[in-house]
């Protein structure tokens, strides 16, 4: 109950002061401190020839060190190869410049463990890097730490170069039978075709699953019911799934990292914070495959059995470059996300900038989200997009891929209805997308409370708004190539167009459709130029629409 209580009255704290735009009182995340007491991996026998098995060299400094109290396990300059490396608490694994740290492509050297998976109970390879119920834990340097990432996952062609696609299949692994996908072994192509298969079900034990132990990628760093944690200064990069996946951590900062993963690698994302609070990321740099700066909170029903929501975070000054998202929160978010801070970062050849993902049966609030001075150049899809019908496929169809039309449909309001609401997003640019803005959501539950200021973005399409509510854009600029129409609103009420402009000579402004649609006002903004301002399709009455 007390803990309870603390989470409410910090929630009640963030909320009180971000309702002031010029300037957020952010909360407030503490840091680990450190004994000085150094642990050299040299003098525990580890060799930096790139040959040697190094792990119990590592984990028995890390072991001694925490013994005494604490302190700082030294990896000097040099390539280092090891195994699985557990953390302890009071434990600060610092690599000094011109370190690495590559992790073995041997499979044997990770066991099987049972684990967690977006809520679910699950069996995965043990974690390169992983800790589980620390304290004052710290990864810092100026090191890289490689998690040999291309021995565990399978590629799709589409996502290759013919030369590199032939010289990945001739390297070994399986293809699919359409010969689009290739498998690093015929143990991952059986697996990948199962249900769940790497869920922990019926009674079942680790041994069941060892048939089928190449399928079960790990990520890099794994960090489990950790407080006061500090990740600081390091090169993560190759990791055979997410790269840094903080799972129910209180007090966690990320500052000055930069996380690289080839473009082509599924599920490569580059941090997922889970169910976490009090968050700070900073000043870090994301190349990725998959999802940039990721928040999640679990997967459906578990997820909101767990009922711990991602809250109190802070990401400023970052720059993510290939990525599914920029900043993303969901879809996996079904415990909440809420006081989410987000503040002058950059997006350069992202699929989506501001991604924002759910699905119905997931459930979860995420609410109370402040976004403000965005650059975006050179984004994929939309720059900035509201979804709550997430397919779990990639934001960009590949060359020859069909996606079926959505069906849209009301279902009742249940605990697995998800719910987006109270978001507030200032000070965006962005030089080319696909599509400028994009908010849908779901007939028994509408998107609501979006609050989009001192936009401006040049795409080819404009704006789309379905199934929303109290949506609010003032001062927006949407420059389309494609201009009729510029904004499409349907099934969507109390929209709201305050000093907003539009591009001169635009075939049509607005088109309206939607026997629910209602309420809708533009107030001080520039329609004149256009060719034709307003097309009301069947089902709308042209009384919808106030123009002032």
């Amino acid at each position: 109950m007390r803990q309870k209580l603390i989470l409410f009255f910090a929630a009640i704290h963030c909320l009180s002061f971000a309702q002031t735009k010029a300037d957020w009182k952010l909360p407030v995340v503490t840091e680990p401190t450190f004994k000085k007491d150094s642990f050299n991996i040299k003098n525990y026998g580890a060799v930096p020839d790139g040959i040697t098995l190094n792990t119990k060299s590592i984990n028995d400094a890390i072991n001694a060190c925490h013994a005494k109290g604490g302190g700082v396990v030294v990896i000097p300059s040099g390539q280092w190869l090891s195994g699985p490396i557990e953390l302890k608490s009071n434990v600060n694994l610092h690599l000094q410049e011109n370190a690495f740290l590559l992790f073995t492509k041997d499979k044997s050297q990770y066991a099987l463990v049972a684990t967690n998976w977006e809520g679910l109970p699950a069996v995965r390879n043990q974690s390169p890097v992983s800790g589980t119920n620390l304290q004052n834990i710290a990864i810092t340097g100026k090191g890289i730490i490689n998690g040999n990432g291309d021995a565990w996952r399978a590629v799709k062609k589409d996502k290759l170069t013919e030369t590199q696609w032939q010289k990945l299949i001739s390297s070994g692994g399986v293809l699919s039978e359409n010969g689009k996908q290739w498998y690093p072994s015929e143990q991952f192509l059986q697996a990948s075709k199962l249900d769940k298969p790497g869920v922990l079900t019926n009674g079942k034990t680790l041994d069941d699953y060892k048939n089928y132990k190449d399928f079960f990628r790990p990520n890099l760093v794994v960090l489990t019911s950790c407080k006061k944690v500090l990740i600081e200064g390091l090169t993560f990069e190759s990791s055979a799934a997410w790269c840094l996946h903080p799972l129910m951590c209180e007090n966690l900062t990320v500052r000055g990292v930069t996380v690289k993963n080839p473009w082509y690698a599924q599920n490569g994302d580059g941090i997922d914070v889970e169910s976490c609070s009090n968050v700070l990321i900073e000043n870090s740099s994301f190349d990725v495959g998959d999802d940039g700066i990721c928040i999640k909170s679990g997967r459906d029903e578990e997820g909101r059995k767990r009922a711990m929501p991602t809250q109190n975070l802070i990401a400023r000054n970052c720059v993510v470059y290939h990525a599914h998202g920029g900043f993303v929160i969901g879809s996996e978010m079904s415990g909440g996300a809420r006081n989410i801070f987000v503040e002058n970062c950059t997006f350069i050849g992202t699929d989506i900038g501001l991604r924002f993902k759910t699905t119905r049966g997931r459930g979860g609030v995420v609410e109370n989200i402040f976004v403000r001075n965005i650059n975006m150049k050179d984004i994929i899809a939309e720059a900035i997009l509201f979804d709550m019908y997430y397919m779990a496929k990639d934001p960009v169809v590949l060359a020859g891929e069909s996606r079926a039309d959505i069906k849209i449909e009301t279902f009742p309001v249940t605990e697995a209805t998800p719910v987006f609401k109270n978001f507030h997003i200032e000070n965006v640019v962005c030089d080319g997308a696909e599509k400028a803005i994009f908010i849908r959501g779901l007939p028994e539950m509408n998107i609501t409370d979006i609050h989009l200021e001192n936009i401006t973005i040049q795409a080819n399409k404009g704006i789309e708004i379905t199934e929303a509510a109290a949506i609010t854009l003032k001062n927006v600029y949407v420059i389309p190539v494609e201009t009729n129409p510029v904004v499409k609103i349907n099934n969507a009420s109390n929209i709201s167009f305050e000093k907003s402009r539009f591009k001169d000579g635009s075939d049509l402004i607005f088109e309206i459709s939607g026997a629910k649609t209602k309420n809708l006002k533009v107030t001080n903004s520039a329609l004149a130029k256009a060719k034709t301002q307003t097309k009301f399709l069947e089902n709308v009455s042209e009384k919808v629409l106030e123009i002032k």
